[in-house]
């Protein structure tokens, strides 16, 4: 491995660095866009039942925001349980949209290096044909220099490639796990509103 960073030259580090930044985002993301973690599948049953039995007190509220990102939107809603039925959704929407930014948190960054990752290989392989025309004198061709530059300039292609491609499929599926959680978090809400009202008439 190492012979091959080194026959790739300098320009391979920014790629390397680009993968390590990739892969720590991936796993991190991986731990943290868990179903159960944040779309705990009785939480909405119970924080009926809480309301059914007249305990919204400040510290089941605040137990709650800290459950989940489910638990921060219901939350906003059992604080406001009180209140008309458009306060109550437009308290529950303002804590859906900062619970979905908080989902969202590194996927630009994860885009930004798929997207980024073979141009950063594209600029390797220029380096290595700038090296390539560099082996061309008037003596004729330094073959070690040629086989140096070609080395340069496949391999930043190859490993471009290599780091985007994993990448940008994370990307997407991040993206695509989100705006479900997103989507179920608020019917979720509904359903809670719905209650509230319903049984309020």
């Amino acid at each position: 491995m190492l012979a091959i960073i080194q026959a790739a030259g300098w320009p391979i580090y920014l790629l390397l660095i680009a993968s390590v930044i990739a892969l720590a985002l991936i796993i991190e993301r991986l731990l943290y866009l868990r179903r159960s973690r944040i779309l705990p599948p009785s939480l909405l049953d119970e924080v009926i039942r809480v309301y059914h039995n007249g305990k919204t007190t400040p510290e089941v509220i605040a137990n709650l925001e800290a459950n989940s990102p489910l638990g921060r939107v219901l939350a906003a809603g059992l604080r406001n349980v009180n209140a008309p039925r458009d306060v109550m959704k437009e308290s529950i929407e303002e804590a859906g949209g900062a619970a979905a930014h908080e989902l969202e948190r590194f996927l630009t960054t994860l885009g930004t290096v798929a997207t980024l990752a073979p141009l950063m290989g594209l600029f390797g392989t220029v380096v290595g044909m700038i090296e390539i025309f560099g082996a061309q004198n008037a003596a004729g061709t330094n073959p070690a220099q040629l086989a140096h530059g070609i080395s340069v300039a496949l391999y930043n292609t190859g490993f471009g490639l290599a780091v985007a491609m994993p990448a940008l499929v994370f990307y997407r599926h991040f993206r695509a796990l989100v705006d479900s959680f997103v989507v179920e978090m608020e019917q979720q809400a509904v359903k809670f509103v719905d209650t509230v009202h319903g049984n309020r008439k």
